[in-house]
């Protein structure tokens, strides 16, 4: 999972091409370790239109390099325009490259935050996650379970998993599903426990 190397979708086309660059260092690394994709965010500036172009033109290059590597590169929900599973889809149907996917994760749907921020505020407009996994499965070369809280029986508070799950199987996904832990009442070790409990129990 990589964040801080700068904007796929950056308008500026030096700046996008240093940001690409500095990518392909985790490309290699992903290649030594044995992994099959490396996550990415696809973030930039300005309308949803501009930022899809840019970001566009951003996965291609990578993906392009990547799979000189055997490596996939898959974008997660994951804040801002991207979180907009109509969008995220749009975007690699432009991509159109078979590394090229996503990572449909079950919690990122926030669209706006307070004071314009992506990160650390009250969201207060959120896209349909059941909507938006649906549409963005059928790239997926990854799925990431996220889960907050637990209710009394094991449910997630926040996501109906047996509705999750059951998008997924109809999807026809069938490789990883990754466990993310973001609740405050469980120490992580035993909410990544309680989520892989709910995984199995509802599939």
């Amino acid at each position: 999972m990589i964040d801080g190397e700068g904007y796929l979708g950056e308008a500026d086309s030096v700046r996008r091409d240093s940001a690409v660059n500095a990518h392909k260092k985790w490309v290699t690394a992903a290649k030594h370790l044995g992994c099959h994709s490396i996550r990415v965010n696809a973030h930039g500036e300005g309308t949803a239109e501009e930022v899809s172009a840019n970001v566009v033109k951003g996965l291609t290059a990578l993906s392009q390099f990547a799979a000189q590597h055997g490596i996939n590169v898959i974008v997660e929900n994951h804040g801002g325009y991207s979180s907009n599973g109509a969008w995220l889809a749009d975007v690699m149907n432009k991509v159109n490259l078979p590394n090229c996917g996503t990572l449909p994760d079950f919690g990122n749907f926030c669209l706006k935050r307070e004071g314009g921020v992506m990160w650390g505020a009250p969201c207060t407009e959120e896209y349909d996650r059941y909507k938006g996994i649906e549409e963005i499965l059928p790239f997926a070369k990854g799925v990431s379970a996220k889960s907050y809280d637990f209710d009394a029986e094991g449910n997630d508070t926040k996501i109906d998993y047996k509705k999750m799950l059951d998008l997924v199987k109809a999807s026809g996904y069938s490789g990883f599903i990754g466990v993310e832990y973001e609740g405050e009442k469980d120490p992580e070790v035993d909410g990544i426990k309680k989520t892989k409990a709910l995984i199995e129990k509802n599939w």
